[in-house]
């Protein structure tokens, strides 16, 4: 027996092997050298992920910025704590339900989208300080000197960002401020051309003396607010003052043998991610037909959808039924109604009433070399979110507003449907897609998430049934994608995801199947074998600026 327990401590101690290099998938070089230049440093994984963060909100601002919002999951390896930074943003105390109606009754697409009117109170800079407080061991002001010098010096000008530009320039051509930044000679820049922002330079430089009050008060305060109010806002002092930071216990689900740890509300993709794996858990999905498989995948998609859309919000203001909807029995039920054959249209499934028919936000990985673990979703919202930058601050303010539900059965900017769950309130948080998850196992632990609107949920969930088949980080972040939301009732694809004779099978089950024309998503993940302590990275080649870099 002695002999025995002494080989099972052995195998603990060989599967408990530290990471013999740190790994940081993000979006942009400069963010992942940001995030090593602060582990060289001394910092850990928390004070990386405060420089990967800053950094992605100077460089990739049609994604993230200090002026939106993120939800950060952490574990730190010294006692095994698995945590949910909530740094989501929330409404202003004068926002109310019909803010954004018409009146006819209608949603003004305008007004939820574009302008201050469409922002919510960013929490990102309060999300930096509650890192480097409570989990890092650097001073806020060393994570985010990389993020400072971006700013100062500026980065050069890349085709995804142009892209989003050139979409954008009509709204950013009514704020001076934003034209300043974005069309600085009055036309959308060229690639190589350097985009420098000495205001946000000067913003980050007050957090970083101060902290957040450098941010939500003072200076850079007033001049947001007044902006903001100026330009049809509703924001005030006060608002800024009283936003906090939360921290949430994440979403915990197993599936054949591995343990999840996932975003929890008000992030809808922990509770659909959990939900759908637990329908998933009873077949034997790695050697299915392809077809079969993606019918099943697809039934377990739409009945998450269908539960987010009535279900889930801020969990400070409604009561989510979250143990009902992560249980195996309430699957088991689901599953039930699945028939193997045929595709169950969406409106025969019990939902929220009449509803009509109707690659933002940014994603990054870190292992460290003590086993600390990040995985971060942050968000604008839209591309370069409300075209508004408020003068004298370079803050671009997001556009989160539009996540509330702003009419029942009304979709939002990414086609999502919601009900009284999601209603705009004062101080209320929006439900949101962002999936930052891990995965831990005996052997192996995986870190994952991407950007991508309604469709995070189901990139994550493909990405980590990949991982399940056994492949490698590189085919998580590559795998053609697939998805489906409830409403509208469609199978969505990638541009040439799907062979024909595929399509054919599918529709044959009932499927209405759609072919985008592009691609989704940017995917970056890390994977940490326990086992030999190697690590391994990888940012998905659907884009040209992810960087994975281990060392």
């Amino acid at each position: 027996m002695k002999h025995i327990i002494l080989l099972l401590l052995i195998t603990q101690i060989s599967f408990a092997k530290t990471p013999e290099q740190a790994a940081i998938a993000s979006a942009h070089p400069l963010a992942t050298e940001a995030g090593h230049r602060i582990l060289a440093q001394g910092g850990n994984a928390f004070d990386a992920a405060i420089a990967v963060s800053a950094t992605l909100a100077v460089v990739e601002q049609q994604s993230s910025g200090i002026g939106g919002g993120a939800f950060w999951l952490l574990h730190r390896a010294k006692d095994g704590k698995n945590v949910m930074i909530d740094g989501r943003e929330e409404a202003p105390a004068k926002a109310h339900a019909d803010m954004y109606l018409n009146e006819a009754g209608e949603v003004n697409r305008d007004l939820a989208l574009n302008g201050p009117l469409a922002a919510g109170i960013p929490g990102e800079i309060a999300g930096f300080e509650h890192l480097a407080i409570h989990y890092g061991r650097l001073p806020l002001s060393a994570s985010l000197q990389p993020a400072i010098e971006a700013a100062e010096q500026g980065f050069k000008a890349y085709p995804r960002l142009i892209r989003h530009i050139e979409r954008k320039q009509n709204i950013l051509r009514r704020y001076p401020a934003s034209m300043a930044v974005y069309l600085p000679q009055g036309t959308v820049p060229e690639v190589g051309d350097l985009i420098v922002q000495p205001d946000l330079a000067k913003t980050l430089r007050a957090v970083a003396e101060h902290g957040k009050a450098g941010f939500y008060d003072g200076e850079i305060a007033r001049l947001m607010v007044d902006a903001v109010q100026q330009s049809g806002g509703i924001w005030t002092l006060d608002d800024l003052k009283s936003y906090t930071v939360k921290e949430r216990q994440p979403i915990t689900t197993t599936y054949h043998g591995h343990t999840l740890i996932t975003a929890a509300p008000p992030s809808s993709g922990g509770i659909a991610i959990a939900t759908i794996l637990n329908i998933l858990s009873a077949w034997d999905l790695t050697d299915m037909d392809r077809a079969q498989r993606i019918h099943l995948v697809t039934e377990a998609m739409r009945r998450a959808y269908r539960d987010r859309s009535i279900y889930l919000g801020d969990p400070d203001f409604v009561e989510i039924p979250t143990q009902l909807l992560t249980h195996p029995y309430y699957a088991e039920g689901l599953r039930a109604g699945i028939n193997p054959d045929k595709a169950t249209p969406s409106d025969l499934l019990p939902g929220i009433g009449d509803v009509p028919k109707g690659e933002d936000t940014t994603h990054f990985s870190i292992i460290d070399t003590e086993g600390n673990l990040v995985s971060a979703t942050l968000t604008v919202n839209t591309g370069l979110a409300s075209g508004f930058i408020a003068a004298g601050t370079g803050v671009l303010l997001n556009n989160e507003m539009d996540d509330f539900s702003a009419k029942p059965g009304e979709p939002n900017a990414f086609g999502l449907i919601g009900d009284q769950a999601n209603k705009i309130e004062p101080k209320k948080r929006p439900l949101s897609s962002m999936s930052p998850t891990f995965v831990f196992s005996d052997d192996q632990v995986a870190v994952l998430g991407t950007p991508g609107g309604s469709r995070i949920i189901t990139m994550v969930l493909l990405g980590l049934l990949d991982f399940f088949d056994g492949h490698p980080v590189d085919s998580w972040v590559s795998k053609p994608r697939y998805h489906h939301q409830y409403l509208p009732d469609r199978l969505y694809t990638e541009k040439d995801a799907f062979s024909p004779e595929l399509i054919s099978q599918l529709e044959a089950k009932g499927h209405e199947v759609r072919a985008s024309k592009g691609t989704w998503g940017n995917m970056h993940a890390a994977y940490w074998n326990r086992q030999t302590g190697e690590v391994t990275a990888s940012s998905d080649p659907r884009t040209t600026t992810g960087s994975a870099v281990v060392k």
